[in-house]
């Protein structure tokens, strides 16, 4: 299946319920433009599904909810670099993402952001640190030595003030040495969520829900027991910040609201 195939079966419909559900005003041009995935009587793909080397898709369907549904990314280290992008004021929607960074493969969304679209949490793009980091809330997605990590926010965060890379923070923390990492009681809060994680293989993990998806402490108990091997998750912004860019124009879930924070994934030289 290529990656023009990707994402969304059935995407004008489910997003239509879930417009009702939390009455969401968004115009039609931002509703998912990736309608091939099978249908929704279908059972989701339980392989892995190349879309090139070293990167890889796959969805899962929780609790056979369809509206719950999530989208994985995986990547390779050996096949792609990442970097933190960070436009403090100036949020952008996927497609203006993706005409700045035209030689990224997978884009999608990163910190949380406050009403100026300033960053929430520290970000580092190319060793430039940006806004205040979280010391004990959260984790961070970061490169250092060109390595990828997932790690919890946790004083003293003596790492924060070493030679990093690039760097993300979110809250909370879902899987720690793969196990649950959240259990604050479920209020039933669901939305589109954006996580990345990391699996015992040091792949880099992408999870989309890019409809109702599950709640925070309901998506911390689920994601240990796939077969996706997480051994650290954190959860990035979500509800209408959630985007994803893959190869191909046509490859996208748009977010419902521009932003101002991304994480970008970039074939190696050679590959």
């Amino acid at each position: 299946m290529t990656g023009s195939e990707i994402i969304l079966g059935r995407a004008f419909v489910l997003v239509a319920a879930a417009c009702l559900l939390f009455a969401c005003d968004q115009p039609a041009g931002l509703l998912p433009t990736i309608a091939s995935l099978p249908a929704a009587t279908e059972t989701p793909a339980p392989v892995w599904r190349a879309i090139a080397d070293g990167l890889a898709w796959r969805r899962l369907l929780p609790n056979n909810d369809e509206l719950a549904q999530l989208i994985v990314i995986r990547i390779d280290p050996a096949y792609y670099r990442f970097r933190a992008l960070y436009r403090a004021g100036l949020p952008a929607t996927l497609s203006e993402w993706r005409a700045l960074e035209p030689n990224a493969s997978v884009l999608i969304n990163a910190n949380f952001f406050d009403a100026d679209y300033n960053a929430l949490g520290l970000i580092v793009s190319d060793g430039v640190k940006s806004s205040a980091p979280y010391y004990e809330r959260g984790g961070s997605f970061l490169i250092k030595g060109g390595e990828p990590a997932v790690l919890a926010n946790r004083a003293p965060a003596s790492w924060l003030d070493d030679d990093i890379e690039q760097a993300a923070q979110g809250f909370p923390m879902l899987v720690e040495n793969g196990e649950r990492a959240y259990r604050a009681p479920s209020k039933g809060e669901r939305t589109r969520r954006t996580v990345i994680a990391i699996d015992t293989s040091g792949r880099i993990l992408l999870i989309v829900a890019p409809f109702l998806g599950l709640s925070l402490a309901d998506l911390s108990a689920y994601l240990p027991r796939t077969d996706l091997a997480i051994e650290a998750a954190l959860n990035l912004d979500g509800g209408r910040s959630t985007m994803l860019g893959l190869p191909g124009a046509e490859t996208m879930l748009p977010s419902l609201e521009p932003a101002p924070a991304i994480l970008a994934a970039y074939p190696r030289a050679g590959n």
